[in-house]
């Protein structure tokens, strides 16, 4: 199969603007993501979508290949959506699987990516996948940062939310709390089927992207995986993920860089 990583970059981040250019140990948040991507080897390439040019010139000086996309997008995927179809007219090649990789997870590991498209090899009816791992804290589980979620028996999604869920009250503590770890593969033409499908209550309420594949009778397949990552979405998670990466063995594997912020 032909499957890429996209990763959806912007400036105009409402919690955190200008995030994708925050340095990490001197190297911007999304060079992290995008270097820790191309180790993946089920990846047949990656790209860094973005609406703002100085996130290209960046990508433009570590060699990355980047994917100029409209200003108008508040959904990730649907920036995916319109930075695959530039691609495939491009490169003239059509795309089974589209990786979406955000750009806030600069602790993923390539791994993680093999993980979350194994499903599509074993499975033709699967649409789209999630990672999820462990809660370990209650203060994660009360987090509105992290996007909680619950699974039937099979490992299909039954339900996201910010809120935390299961109740801790009536014993979360003796079931296994996930979290929504945002590596999210489509195929390729679910992903255009899913940026037509319209947003519902539940999908607005939560704002939680997958809640819209539930909501429209679809299932999204979860993976489990067991690598502890933390996400960035403040300053306080920058300074938290700056001393964990201080120890992290790959980014010594990183390619060198020629320039950049």
């Amino acid at each position: 199969m032909n499957i890429i990583g996209i990763i959806p970059a912007r400036m105009a981040s409402s919690r955190f603007p200008g995030k994708p250019l925050a340095i990490l140990n001197g190297i911007p948040l999304v060079g992290h993501v995008y270097l820790r991507s191309v180790m993946s080897h089920l990846l047949n390439d990656v790209y860094i979508a973005t609406c703002d040019k100085e996130i290209v010139e960046y990508a433009k000086s570590i060699s990355a290949k980047a994917v100029m996309t409209k200003s108008i997008h508040e959904r990730a995927s649907d920036r995916c959506a319109e930075a695959m179809q530039k691609i495939e007219k491009v490169s003239g090649k059509r795309n089974d699987i589209v990786v979406m990789i955000q750009g806030d997870e600069p602790m993923i590991t390539p791994e993680m990516i093999n993980l979350s498209v194994k499903p599509f090899f074993k499975d033709k009816n699967v649409l789209v996948s999630n990672l999820m791992a462990k809660i370990l804290t209650r203060e994660e589980h009360n987090d509105p940062n992290t996007v909680k979620v619950v699974v039937d028996s099979q490992n299909n999604a039954l339900y996201f939310s910010r809120e935390p869920i299961p109740s801790w009250k009536k014993g979360a503590a003796n079931v296994p709390m996930m979290k929504q770890v945002c590596i999210i593969p489509f195929r390729r033409d679910f992903l255009l089927t899913f940026n037509r499908l319209k947003p519902k209550k539940l999908e607005e309420v939560e704002s939680v992207d997958m809640l819209r594949v539930i909501e429209h009778g679809c299932k999204v397949r979860m993976v489990y995986s067991d690598f502890q990552t933390h996400s960035v979405d403040n300053i306080a998670d920058l300074k938290k993920v700056e001393k964990l990466l201080k120890t992290d063995k790959l980014t010594k594997k990183y390619k060198s860089f020629s320039g950049g912020f």
